[in-house]
């Protein structure tokens, strides 16, 4: 796929999505760095699933919310690899809750995280990748991203705010060699879901014209896809991976 010998950074890859795109991307011949907030241990099974496959990486611990600590992150990358070709940025969180009931601190960091830690991320970087004229950044939004939903109010805004962010960079950033797009996922399999009954799953799956959710992988295979030469006239865009769910 084009992708051998680049270096990526994936935000929130200690477990879930980012975990399975770190995976994915050293299949691939890419060299991860594998960044993580507070969970280490879960980072190091990353990095140990990755060497199983005769991949590489390393462990970068740093808190997207903060920019002090993405140029610092960014700055380790260059130091320690040398350059930063692929930007993955997946780190996330969520709360399911009315919108009138949430504390204001608990959107502050639904917001500093989701949609303040991309911005954080991609402004670190970018200067790495327009003084080579080429790189790739892909933002991992949600469909709730595309179209909202109820009781996850401020997760919706966090995604749709990444969203345009993807749309418009895209933009000012295609004359620099530099493509940017967006993944939204439907309902994915991972812990994140985990607040959901077995019976409120069961529920779920029959919404969804393919009657599963989808896997890590499904998002991590779009991903290398869109590092890859093979979408190399593909930026600006927003796909989604829902299983016809929206």
């Amino acid at each position: 796929m084009s992708i051998n010998g680049k270096v990526a950074l994936v935000t929130g890859a200690s477990r879930g999505i980012g975990r399975a795109i770190a995976i994915e991307l050293a299949r691939e011949g890419v060299l991860v760095a594998i960044n993580y907030r507070t969970n280490e241990d879960e980072a190091k099974k990353t990095l140990e699933e990755i060497k199983a496959l005769g991949g590489n990486g390393v462990l970068l611990q740093g808190d997207v919310s903060s920019y002090d600590e993405c140029k610092s992150m960014i700055q380790d990358i260059t130091n320690i690899l040398g350059k930063i070709d692929i930007l993955v940025n997946n780190a996330g969180v969520s709360k399911v809750g009315l919108f009138m009931d949430m504390d204001i601190k608990e959107i502050d960091s639904l917001m500093s995280t989701n949609l303040k830690g991309v911005i954080n991320l991609t402004h670190a970087a970018l200067p790495h990748m327009v003084g080579k004229k080429s790189g790739t950044i892909i933002n991992i939004s949600s469909i709730w991203g595309n179209v909202g939903a109820s009781c996850e109010v401020i997760y919706s805004t966090s995604k749709g705010g990444i969203n345009l962010f993807t749309k418009s960079l895209a933009k000012e950033m295609a004359l620099s060699g530099i493509r940017i797009n967006a993944i939204a996922p439907g309902v994915i399999d991972t812990e994140m879901n985990n607040f959901l009954s077995n019976e409120e799953k069961e529920c779920l799956k029959e919404e969804i014209p393919m009657g599963c959710f989808g896997k890590g992988k499904d998002i991590a295979d779009a991903v290398v896809f869109l590092c890859s030469n093979k979408s190399k006239y593909i930026t600006g865009q927003v796909l989604t991976i829902d299983g016809g769910f929206i």
